[in-house]
């Protein structure tokens, strides 16, 4: 996109460069003067096109910088909602961690009491069944 638009402004620039030269050139010769005055008033034209030149190309480049700068501020804004989403995510996914080895820790806790009482009953039992022998 940004190549279309330098290469409008780019024949943009040469028209009307070209076009005034070819107006002024046509004007001239056309014009009853001597050389003398024709070579001045040439020399004028081209100076005067040389300047309207120069202010056309400042213009085009305070647009572009415009340009970039509202590219760079945009690009900007978008980097931080990203960075703030993903922050938001890694959060999100803090918090589930922290549930899922709570849960792990309580359900632990209760394995190894269930493991425990198992076990004690196993002893029991297997006391008690040597006793009865």
């Amino acid at each position: 996109m940004a190549e279309e638009k330098s290469g409008l402004s780019k024949g943009l620039l040469i028209g009307f460069v070209a076009g005034a030269i070819a107006g002024a050139i046509t004007a001239l010769l056309y014009a009853p003067k001597s050389g003398k005055e024709l070579r001045s008033d040439l020399k004028q034209k081209a100076e005067d096109l040389k300047r309207d030149a120069g202010e056309y190309a400042k213009a085009a480049r305070a647009k572009a910088m415009d340009i970039i700068n509202k590219g760079k501020s945009h690009s900007g804004n978008i980097v931080a909602e990203v960075s703030d989403e993903a922050s938001k995510i890694l959060d999100d996914a803090d918090k589930v961690l922290s549930d899922i080895r709570e849960r792990v820790a309580d359900e632990g806790g209760r394995i190894k009491t269930a493991f425990r009482a198992g076990a004690e009953t196993y002893k029991a039992n297997k006391d008690r069944s040597r006793n009865s022998i």
